[in-house]
């Protein structure tokens, strides 16, 4: 048994903040805290935070594809880590569950999403898809920042409104 080492998510208002590229250097660090308890799983960085140049809220989110048979050890693994359960208004099943956290790093606390996505689920390939066509088009990218400080301009603070408008903007793109 281990010492819970992620520190406590808390709740902040959506905002569209510069790309910071500590985000990278935190990732790496969780995914390979995650690989080191559990090497059957790989955490993925992915997000905005994984594309660089692109603006957000500056949470860094993973997403760990779930083989079959392991959606237990996983959530377990993560609740041993310190990662907690989403406590907001929407949260996910606990079928393809989202656990919170927050970790330190470079004098800063970076909040961090990890997404618990079983392995055959078609979503894990459009959460590829998505950062890979961000990373690969300049235009893309540019737009879709401008649509994120549109949502902030519009007044919207909270972090969930913030998400669903910009998830309309996501699917146009993966449609």
């Amino acid at each position: 048994m281990f010492e819970p080492v992620i520190a406590a998510y808390e709740s902040r208002p959506a905002e569209c903040r510069e790309y910071d590229h500590r985000a990278a250097a935190v990732a790496r660090q969780i995914a390979s805290l995650i690989y080191d308890h559990l090497p059957q799983v790989l955490a993925e960085h992915v997000g905005s935070t994984a594309v660089p140049g692109c603006a957000g809220k500056g949470t860094v989110d993973l997403m760990i594809p779930v083989p079959d048979g392991e959606m237990e050890n996983v959530k377990g693994l993560l609740d041993r880590l310190g990662f907690q359960r989403q406590t907001n208004r929407d949260p996910f099943p606990e079928d393809r569950p989202m656990r919170l956290g927050a970790w330190d790093y470079d004098g800063a606390t970076f909040l961090l999403h990890i997404h618990v996505i079983p392995a055959d689920s078609p979503e894990v390939e459009e959460v590829r898809f998505f950062r890979a066509c961000l990373r690969a088009d300049a235009e893309l990218l540019k737009i879709y920042v401008a649509r994120k400080q549109e949502i902030i301009a519009s007044g919207v603070t909270d972090s969930l409104d913030y998400c669903h408008a910009k998830g309309k903007f996501i699917k146009e793109v993966l449609g």
